[in-house]
């Protein structure tokens, strides 16, 4: 455990980090999840709906430092090429 004050101060912080980063990311999994779920099962328009709360979902974990700006950019890209290669 720390000892100095801005180390304990500085635990706590990690703490409440990781417990918001923690429902970031799980917002994340599940945007792309039901994403990727509906492009297997050759739903299209459920596809292009979801395609725009996963890239805001995307968005907001780049914004929160939860992604890299680069990662996110690639996801986004990923995505889009998904759904571009299954109307083809």
């Amino acid at each position: 455990m720390p000892i100095i004050k801005s180390a304990k101060k500085a635990a706590k912080q990690s703490l409440v980090k990781r417990d918001r980063n923690y429902l970031t990311r799980t917002a994340l999994r599940k945007a792309l999840r039901s994403f990727n779920d509906a492009i297997k099962d050759g739903k299209m328009a459920e596809a292009k709906k979801l395609l725009a709360p996963a890239y805001k979902i995307i968005d907001t974990a780049a914004k929160k430092k939860v992604l890299e700006k680069n990662t996110a950019a690639r996801r986004k890209s990923l995505l889009a090429r998904k759904l571009a290669a299954t109307k083809a």
